[in-house]
């Protein structure tokens, strides 16, 4: 007989599984690629996993309690949104490094060496010469430094950005993990309860996961070379892992050609 600690055991080292599913892994890896505290990765990682959490509840709790069925179609459209957000990650990772590179020839003769600093969240590298003009701060560049300093005002703006990222993933199609166990569960509660406990041990993979691969890069932080293509292949990463999944959803799994 099912035991309520059983599911919760199930539901937990599910979660944690579920954490490291490929289009997460990528996801935070392009986000936590800009960063360079081990700290800030996992708390990424933690808000992440709620924004996940909170749309697998309300998901799961709609199929529970009101026998809701998703169609087929708005399954893959929600997976396509999944693609689309990570090109858009990856494209936004690649044009911030590409930017740092082509300003820094622009200052050749007046450099004395490569300075690193942060603004809000983003992370960026500049010529510091000994010219005003070699300390330069182009605002194209400063994109995403700029939606900081606009949208710091907005208390807990730093968590949505991964809440929101999260909340994406978990309408897709790859939550149906958590769901597949939901028809052996007959009471209710008990199933409210899987869902809990699984989104529990999503956050806490994804925070694991995060603080983990946020290890080598705050090490390399010192190496600057190595720090900015490890940057590099993260964006290129999540944008070709998003192109294929776009491919796939649209045209091996027919959104597209149905």
């Amino acid at each position: 007989m099912i035991t309520l600690l059983s599911i919760a055991l199930l539901g937990f080292f599910l979660g944690m599984r579920h954490a490291t599913d490929s289009d997460h892994v990528v996801a935070v890896t392009t986000i936590v690629s800009r960063q360079r505290s081990i700290g800030s990765a996992a708390l990424t990682g933690i808000y992440w996993g709620i924004g996940h959490s909170l749309t697998l509840l309300l998901v799961g709790g709609a199929i529970i309690l009101f026998g809701i069925v998703i169609p087929e179609r708005l399954g893959l459209s929600l997976e396509f949104c999944v693609a689309l957000m990570l090109i858009l990650l990856g494209t936004l990772n690649l044009r911030a490094t590409l930017r740092s590179i082509r300003i820094a020839p622009e200052f050749a003769g007046e450099i004395s060496q490569e300075h690193v600093h942060r603004h809000g969240d983003y992370v960026h590298t500049h010529p510091h010469g000994h010219n005003p003009e070699a300390h330069n701060h182009l605002a194209p560049s400063m994109s995403s430094a700029r939606l900081d300093n606009v949208f710091d005002r907005i208390k807990g703006y730093r968590a949505i950005r991964p809440i929101v990222i999260g909340i994406v993933h978990g309408l897709a199609g790859s939550a149906a993990v958590a769901l597949l166990v939901l028809p052996i569960i007959q009471r209710p509660l008990w199933a409210m309860a899987y869902l809990l406990v699984f989104g529990l041990g999503t956050i806490a993979g994804m925070m694991l996961m995060t603080a983990t691969i946020a290890v080598p890069i705050t090490y390399s932080s010192r190496f600057e070379f190595f720090h900015r293509h490890l940057a590099t292949a993260a964006g290129t990463l999540s944008l070709g892992f998003g192109l294929f999944l776009a491919y796939q959803i649209g045209f091996v799994h027919g959104l597209f050609t149905q």
